[in-house]
């Protein structure tokens, strides 16, 4: 079991992924700052965790969290005015949130919490429905006058489909959640394929919900 600090978002971000952060609120600001600090003896990793019940902002706004999120690294930092920092970051390892450690004594949200390992599955099957989810991937975009985003790694493929197709925080945590890669890249198949009836049937395809650029 470790400790990470936790930024409670409206979204979910997945391994691999990119998250464009505007940060003001004074408690998430002392948050970055704890991590550029600290960063000589440890990455300076937080942890996203995707909101279930509530709001982003406030002191109260977070009634109730995902139980799975994903580790955040920044990557880049920059101050602009009256405290305000815009910093960019890249989606590690998932975890389990197991509970909060109400001893941290932060301003920010510290939690104990499980870093999740990423088990395959059937190799042969992971293989076989990898190649399946890159074509799909493909058709999507050429039908949307898009471009698919798509890792040669196998075990980031599923996480890369919201980048192609638009899909919920529901959908989106489903992947995130999923036990092995065999079952995510199963559940990335029937996703695209689902969006893409619906948009056949409607005869209109909706462009991929990037991350939001959030206020925090």
């Amino acid at each position: 079991m470790a400790t990470l600090p936790l930024f409670p978002l409206g979204t979910v971000l997945m391994p691999g992924g990119r998250l464009p952060l505007q940060i003001f609120e004074p408690r998430y600001v002392q948050l970055l700052k704890d991590l550029i600090d600290g960063q000589d003896e440890r990455s300076p990793v937080f942890g996203v965790v995707a909101i279930r019940e509530g709001f982003e902002v406030g002191d109260d706004g977070v009634r109730a969290l995902h139980p799975v999120g994903c580790g955040a690294l920044v990557t880049q930092a920059a101050a602009l005015e009256g405290e305000r920092f815009l910093v960019i970051s890249e989606g590690t390892d998932r975890f389990r949130l197991d509970d909060i450690d109400e001893s941290a004594g932060t301003p920010y949200t510290t939690a104990r919490i499980t870093w999740l390992t990423e088990p395959d599955g059937d190799a042969a099957t992971v293989v076989e429905l990898a190649a399946r989810l890159r074509a799909e991937l493909t058709s999507f975009a050429d039908a949307t006058g898009g471009e698919a985003e798509i890792p040669d790694d196998d075990r980031l493929l599923a996480y890369a489909v919201p980048e192609t197709v638009s899909l919920d925080v529901a959908d989106r945590q489903r992947l995130l959640s999923s036990s092995d890669t065999e079952s995510r890249l199963r559940l990335g198949l029937g996703l695209v394929r689902r969006e893409r009836e619906f948009a056949d049937a409607l005869g209109a395809v909706g462009s991929a919900q990037l991350p939001p650029f959030s206020p925090n």
